[in-house]
């Protein structure tokens, strides 16, 4: 900067300035006059020692930046001025990796893409294999069903294409198997009991009662009995062979010495289907004596070691046992002969049911129509099958069977195959009523 103040001639080295040119040059000079000069940024290179801590990397955002010194000083310009860095500080190498426009993001490859073996699925792969790379597709074969179909025509294929082609079983097949679930239903919380009741004797209610717990028993795999508790001398046991002379009084009089199934399974005998069947007493005098305690004693000890009890009542439904069997029942079937009055009586067997507090289970019954009593040739079965389809669950028709007509033992092999499936269906029915999950 030159400055020129009046009455002073500036010379070179301080001496006064001579002759009138030089007045007019200064004269003609402004009061103040600023020259710039750029110099050329000084080179220099950092030592080994400084370059390793030098923070060309950190990039100082706007408004990071705080000068540190006093005011004085920098007004003055006399001083030294340092600069603090505040924390907001961005990485050269994230700041460059934010996403524009002209740059898409690029998604992180997932699990699947790292540890996929799609371009190494044979031999050994150049580098180290996490252990996620052990799966089970890739160690384990692939299971085929292996099950052969049945039925003829899917046999045939399975059979002539060397197993390779496996249609799955026939329409039939498949209903019965379907069947066969609802027979197996599983069940929690303590023993199932179903009472077999009527009114009216001599319209096959024992008959039903051995078809029901066979049917049971040849399809599921826990253990289900009958138990006789008619006072008026039952004939449950005389449906199969007979292996043992106990009886629910036999029961009654050692119940404290059972501990265990070995020894409850002698006083009851078992067929083919490994149905158990525990006998009323043979002397009406002593199976009269049979009442709702001893009865209560016998289910006790059942509730041990059965899943399913089937009781084979009497005709006597005001019987102090009647009252035991339905305090304990979860469901029941009514049996009804062909005929008008075995209909009817059957009918006002769930009147008394519901008159007496039992309207619940009432609307849970399944009544088994017994087609084989004298009469059912003359009356309109569809016109029974309405009735009581309009006050209980459901409604099954029994029919005819010589190996049932002797009155003797049954054995379920010989019996027709629409028996069989009729027997088949009311298990069905009566296990789709029974409730899954019970306390005990």
């Amino acid at each position: 900067m030159v400055r020129n103040t009046a009455g002073e001639d500036p010379g070179v080295g301080g001496a006064p300035l001579a002759g009138a040119g030089d007045a007019e040059l200064a004269a003609a000079l402004p009061e103040s006059l600023t020259v710039s000069i750029e110099l050329p940024a000084e080179h220099r290179e950092l030592p080994e020692d400084e370059e390793q801590v030098a923070l060309d990397e950190i990039v100082a955002m706007p408004g990071s930046v705080a000068p540190i010194g006093s005011d004085a000083g920098i007004a003055t310009g006399i001083g030294t001025m340092s600069i603090e860095v505040v924390p907001d500080l961005v990485h050269v190498a994230d700041e460059e990796a934010v996403p524009t426009a002209e740059s898409p993001i690029v998604p992180l490859p997932g699990d699947d893409e790292i540890y996929s073996r799609r371009d190494r699925k044979r031999g050994i792969a150049a580098s180290p294999e996490p252990a996620a790379m052990l799966t089970p597709d890739r160690l384990l074969e692939p299971k085929r069903n292996r099950h052969a179909p049945e039925g003829p025509w899917p046999a045939f294929v399975y059979a002539s294409t060397l197993h390779l082609v496996n249609i799955g079983d026939s329409p039939k097949v498949r209903e019965r198997k379907a069947l066969d679930a609802r027979i197996a239903k599983r069940f929690e919380g303590g023993t199932r009991f179903v009472p077999v009741l009527t009114r009216k004797g001599g319209v096959g209610k024992t008959t039903v009662t051995t078809l029901l717990g066979m049917a049971l028993s040849d399809v599921r795999e826990d253990r289900t009995i009958a138990v006789d508790a008619n006072p008026d001398r039952g004939t449950l046991s005389e449906r199969i062979a007979k292996q043992t002379r106990s009886t629910v009084r036999d029961i009654v009089t050692h119940a404290a010495a059972i501990k265990d199934f070995s020894e409850f399974s002698t006083h009851v005998s078992r067929d083919e289907t490994r149905l158990d069947v525990l006998a009323s007493d043979t002397d009406p005098l002593l199976s009269e004596a049979f009442d709702e305690n001893d009865y209560n004693v016998v289910a006790d000890l059942v509730s041990r070691y059965y899943s399913i009890c089937l009781t084979d009542c009497g005709t006597g439904i005001v019987h102090s046992v009647m009252r035991a069997t339905l305090q304990r029942a979860d469901s029941i079937v009514v049996v009804s002969g062909g005929s008008v009055d075995e209909a009817r009586l059957a009918s006002e067997t769930l009147t008394w049911l519901e008159a007496n507090n039992y309207g619940e289970l009432v609307r849970n019954a399944v009544v088994a129509i017994n087609t084989a009593t004298h009469g059912t040739n003359l009356v309109k079965l569809d016109e029974i099958d309405a009735h009581f389809s309009s006050r209980v669950r459901a409604v099954v028709r029994m029919p005819y069977d010589p190996e049932l007509a002797a009155g003797s033992v049954v054995r379920w092999e010989n019996l027709k195959p629409f028996t069989r499936a009729s027997a088949r269906e009311l298990a069905a029915l009566v296990m789709d009523g029974l409730p899954t999950n019970r306390n005990a």
